[in-house]
């Protein structure tokens, strides 16, 4: 990826205990992601892949159009935050991807998503 297409993706998770049902394998997460043009030339987000991997390394492989049913144009310096959600069926497991983009210019380029844990809290006794 160029310096002139840099696309910055932070991740923050957090378990979801009312929609989990540990004793039946159930996990449920939710993600918010914040998108960051750090380039110098606007781009689109085209689509999304994940690949998500619980704990008995079981992966699902998720790609689509867009996020949340967006496609979010960024200017240099511009930011886009949304939420989403994820399910495993063990307490912990990980998540990473790209998105591909389009920058104003028309060059097809992939923006990282950095592997993000996803983990019940521990309670300590």
């Amino acid at each position: 990826m160029s310096e002139k297409n840099k696309i910055l993706v932070e991740a923050i998770p957090q378990y979801i205990e009312a929609q989990s049902s540990p004793e039946d394998d159930r996990y449920v997460f939710s993600y918010t992601i914040t998108i960051t043009n750090i380039g110098a030339v606007p781009a689109t987000l085209l689509t999304r892949h994940w690949l998500i991997t619980d704990a008995n390394g079981k992966i699902q492989e998720v790609s689509g159009e867009g996020v949340i049913g967006e496609h979010p144009h960024l200017k240099p310096g511009e930011s886009f935050r949304y939420t989403s959600g994820a399910m495993i069926e063990t307490p912990v497991g990980v998540m990473q991807g790209k998105y591909t983009m389009i920058s104003d210019d028309g060059e097809n380029f992939k923006a990282p998503i950095a592997k993000f844990t996803l983990s019940i809290p521990r309670t300590l006794h």
